[in-house]
């Protein structure tokens, strides 16, 4: 693993505030996938901002009956979640539907919709890869690709997301809350991932120096 500083976030404002002074830097809560790809050279982070100590570890109810997950939330928490159990049973399924309990013990919900892709050519610096370096090529193209995109992809890439939280949390219909240097907003869950096209680097559409902080579910929660 390469060289890298290590700093606390005290609280939100706070994290927004390491981040923008810094375009290398990653946040980092459970560090289960971030952690990896650091072993493997994928990501190389100048600076690594802990943000475990942040109050976003509240499932609550909202005025409107729907569920607001805050970020720092546990998959496993999440999942057997009492409210979660009855008003959205397909979340809790497709959370226990992937990777293992030790993993869902250390993954949080942030971190969950942060994921990268799990394309064998990505994680393998040998190969190009338009995601992990732009203009690079796509290797998985005319590869092994069994286990890439049908639909959805781009001339780009045809990697897919890994996660089945995220599913769940699409046909929820849920709603993703953000803070940056800007103010707070709230992102569409349709509107939170990117389609590779052209700029398959890009997997989200947060803007540089936001961070997640909250989930939201509408009432009606597909049981």
């Amino acid at each position: 693993m390469i060289n890298f500083h290590y700093a606390r976030a005290n609280d939100v404002r706070d994290a927004v505030r390491q981040i923008a002074g810094d375009p290398n830097a990653k946040f980092v809560a459970g560090g289960t996938n971030l952690i990896d790809l650091m072993k493997m050279d994928v990501e190389r982070p100048t600076k690594v901002i802990d943000i475990t100590r942040l109050p976003l570890k509240q499932v609550e109810n909202t005025p409107a009956g729907g569920l607001r997950i805050g970020a720092l939330v546990r998959n496993t928490d999440l999942a057997y979640h009492p409210l979660v159990e009855e008003r959205y049973p397909v979340l809790a399924s497709a959370i226990m539907a992937g990777a293992s309990q030790q993993l869902r013990n250390m993954a949080t919900t942030g971190g969950n919709l942060m994921q990268r892709t799990r394309c064998p050519y990505f994680y393998d610096t040998a190969t190009a890869c338009n995601k992990r370096e732009p203009a690079s090529g796509c290797s998985a193209i005319d590869g092994h690709n069994r286990g890439h995109a049908i639909l959805g992809g781009s001339d780009a890439c045809i990697a897919t997301h890994p996660s089945d939280m995220c599913v769940a949390l699409a046909m929820l219909e849920a709603k993703v809350h953000v803070s940056g240097a800007s103010g707070d907003r709230v992102i569409a869950f349709a509107d939170f991932h990117r389609l590779p096209g052209d700029t398959p680097q890009r997997d989200t559409n947060l803007n540089a120096g936001e961070i997640i902080i909250a989930v939201e579910l509408p009432p009606k929660g597909f049981a």
